[in-house]
């Protein structure tokens, strides 16, 4: 009888670590890149891509430019099919451009955010932001924060602002 108490308590704490050992393992790794900030007189737009390279889906539930929470109707989201990659840079975006849900940039299309971003374990979203935090034109040149919020985390990236007047 105790032989088959302890053989079972064993079993049960074998169960018990492996359980701990593989949530643990699956950890949470997010990379933001292509981040730009971009202004002229008529407004700014922010835009970056956001990967998930770690083991487990994410939720991102807030996005932040100079700490400045943005409002989700002020965020455009491309999701990359998982099967594809984006390695090219951002595309320069007029402001103008983001001005119904759903936009088309370069070929991909975006739509406008309302509610936290899913985003699965190996997928990328790429983002634009219009008119983040109070970016002027005397503000080129500087450089502001982007940082994405996500349940467990945060992850910040520094940008300068770039002109966004074409001569």
């Amino acid at each position: 009888m105790l032989l088959v108490v302890a053989v079972l308590l064993a079993a049960v704490a074998t169960y018990y670590a492996t359980n701990i050992t593989m949530t643990r393992t699956q950890i949470e790794l997010v990379e933001i890149s292509k981040e730009h900030v971009w202004v002229n007189s008529s407004g700014a737009i922010a835009t970056f891509k956001v990967q998930n390279l770690g083991g487990r889906d994410i939720l991102i539930d807030k996005l932040t430019t100079r700490g400045v929470e943005e409002k989700w109707d002020s965020i455009w989201v491309h999701r990359v099919p998982s099967s594809k990659s984006v390695t090219g840079d951002m595309n320069v975006t007029l402001p103008a451009t983001l001005d119904s849900a759903t936009e088309t940039i370069n070929g991909r299309n975006y739509t406008q955010q309302v509610i936290d971003i899913p985003l699965q374990s190996g997928c990328e979203l790429l983002v634009y932001v219009l008119n983040p935090d109070n970016i002027q034109i005397d503000d080129i040149g500087t450089a502001v924060s982007v940082a994405i919020y996500t349940t467990n985390a945060q992850y910040i990236k520094e940008v300068n602002v770039e002109s966004l007047t074409t001569q």
